[in-house]
């Protein structure tokens, strides 16, 4: 199969949809089949104001050329960003079928920023660009009917996995005496970090991640190691180094940060809120609880083992033959027919 996948976010920003795509990419590529990504890096871009490590495209006129020159069978819209809007206007101009993703809960983001826009005015904007979509990806069972109850249609699941071949726990332990409580994200408004960073906590606390609130916080809380981010190994590493991770965020679709620290052996610490209620179970790989202190002193008498068998049981393999399911060809038919025989080649040059 001949596979597009169009994104708003690639590297070097460092998130969760960046991790999903390059694993889906591999494993797509592993399973023997072609895959072109469209990203800011093929086009020209600015960077978005008040958060610069994301580009916005501007030359979108290129988008349909290099759609048509690839000649995919099928495409998938990650984003719902200005590449994404643009080839789902290019695709639908031609009645060509696409599928598309909902990675973040993109009204909550906007509401967290500027209150005075209303949710209802984020999803929406939601609902119009995923109108057109044959199939919408969520990651959880939660958020498909959550999706629903806002109008969605045609929400499919696919969900995510893990790397256990990098994220995997160490012989020496942390040291139960001086915990070290960790977090690792973007430092946003969004990610509601200032309810961990206020915490009153025994040992360590560590922020990996960077973003707009960085030197805010920093200079406010002058006792947390913020380490910026944290790539491949010494990601790993300041999983496996760590006590809990504290998954601050009330508004994430799902938080593979969370899968992350599990696979290393790391107990989570969360509000009980979507997300967290998707991805732990209670009292063995997490604690929940309003009161996110209790849940960080909690987490810590979690048994790490049982974190590293829970974790296990999610592969990045699975994920994407998971997604390969809800894939439709551009003539609307469902590609996994095509998968065991002749892959057909899609005329575009109109």
């Amino acid at each position: 199969m001949r596979i597009l996948i169009v994104s708003d976010a690639w590297s070097p920003q460092v998130n969760g949809v960046v991790t999903s795509l390059q694993a889906l990419i591999s494993e797509l590529r592993g399973l023997g089949h072609q895959v072109k990504l469209l990203s800011p890096a093929d086009f020209r871009a600015l960077p978005c104001p008040s958060y610069p490590e994301i580009p916005l495209v501007w030359d979108l006129w290129n988008v349909g050329a290099a759609i048509r020159d690839f000649q995919p069978d099928c495409v998938h819209l990650a984003t719902e960003g200005p590449l994404g809007w643009a080839a789902r206007r290019w695709l639908s101009k031609r009645g060509l079928a696409f599928s598309s993703a909902i990675h973040t809960r993109f009204p909550e983001y906007v509401h967290a920023r500027w209150p005075w826009i209303p949710l209802r005015w984020g999803y929406a904007f939601l609902r119009m660009f995923h109108r057109p979509s044959q199939a919408v990806l969520v990651t959880t069972e939660r958020m498909r009917d959550e999706f629903a109850g806002w109008g969605f249609k045609r929400l499919l699941l696919w969900r995510k996995g893990v790397d256990t071949q990098l994220f995997r726990p160490r012989v020496r332990l942390p040291n139960p005496a001086a915990p070290v409580f960790l977090y690792v994200g973007r430092v946003a408004p969004e990610k509601n970090i200032e309810a961990f960073l206020a915490l009153d906590l025994p040992g360590e606390m560590r922020v990996v991640g960077d973003g707009p609130q960085r030197e805010a916080l920093q200079a406010a809380y002058p006792q947390v190691r913020f380490l910026g981010y944290q790539h491949a190994q010494a990601l790993a590493e300041a999983f496996q180094q760590a006590s809990v991770l504290v998954f601050s965020s009330r508004t994430d679709t799902y938080g593979l940060v969370m899968l992350e620290a599990l696979a290393c052996g790391t107990p989570v610490a969360a509000f009980p809120v979507a997300g967290p209620l998707d991805v732990l179970q209670a009292g063995v790989s997490g604690v929940m609880n309003e009161d996110l202190q209790t849940a960080c002193l909690g987490a810590l008498t979690l048994d790490r083992t049982r974190c590293v068998a829970l974790a296990a049981r999610q592969s990045w393999r699975a994920s994407a033959l998971e997604f390969l399911a809800q894939q439709p060809l551009l003539d609307g038919e469902l590609c996994m027919p095509a998968l065991a025989g002749l892959e057909p080649v899609h005329d575009l040059a109109n």
